[in-house]
C-alpha cells in the first residue's frame, strides 16, 4: 500500500523560517532509515503558501487566488510518499519521526487510491493509458 504522509504547516513554516541544522540532520537520518527499509518513494519540503496559488473550479469557470492562505492549520509544509504493508506500519514510522516543527505539530497519513479502488469505471483502456503515462514519467525521470 502506498501512503502520502503530510506534514502540516505552522506559522514559522508559513513565514519561510527554515529548519535548524539539528532538525535537518535528524530528518536526514530518519529519511535514510526510510530509504534503507525500502519505505520511502519520494518526499520533499514545500515553500510557504505565499509562493503558491489556488485554482477554484465552479462549473466551467476557473478562479486563481495567489497565496498566502490564511488558515495555517489546513496547509502542508512537506510530504513523503511511502510504500508500506499497512496503515499501522505507516503510523509506527511516523511515531519514530523527529518532531517536524519543534513544538506542536501534526502529521497526517492518507492512503493513495490504487487502480482497484476505482472499480468498473477504471476500464482496461484507462488502465492501459495509466500504465503508459507512468512509464513515460519514469522514462523522463531517468528511472
Amino acid at each position: 500500500m502506498r501512503v502520502m504522509v503530510l506534514i502540516k504547516a505552522d506559522q514559522d513554516s508559513e513565514a519561510g523560517v527554515m529548519p535548524s541544522e539539528q532538525l535537518l540532520t535528524e530528518m536526514g537520518a530518519f529519511n535514510e532509515e526510510l530509504v534503507k527499509a525500502g519505505v520511502m518513494l519520494d518526499g520533499d519540503g514545500l515553500k510557504p503558501s505565499s509562493a503558491g496559488a489556488r485554482v477554484r473550479f465552479s462549473g466551467s469557470q476557473r478562479t486563481v487566488t495567489d497565496g498566502p492562505f490564511a488558515e495555517t492549520k489546513e496547509l502542508i509544509a512537506g510530504y513523503w510518499i511511502w510504500q508500506v504493508g499497512s496503515l499501522d506500519e505507516a503510523i509506527e514510522w511516523v511515531k519514530r519521526c523527529p518532531n517536524p516543527m519543534g513544538s506542536e505539530s501534526e502529521i497526517e497519513i492518507r492512503p493513495l487510491a490504487e487502480a482497484e479502488d476505482f472499480g468498473e469505471a477504471f476500464t482496461p483502456e484507462l488502465r492501459e493509458q495509466e500504465d503508459r503515462l507512468r512509464a513515460e514519467v519514469a522514462a523522463q525521470q531517468g528511472a
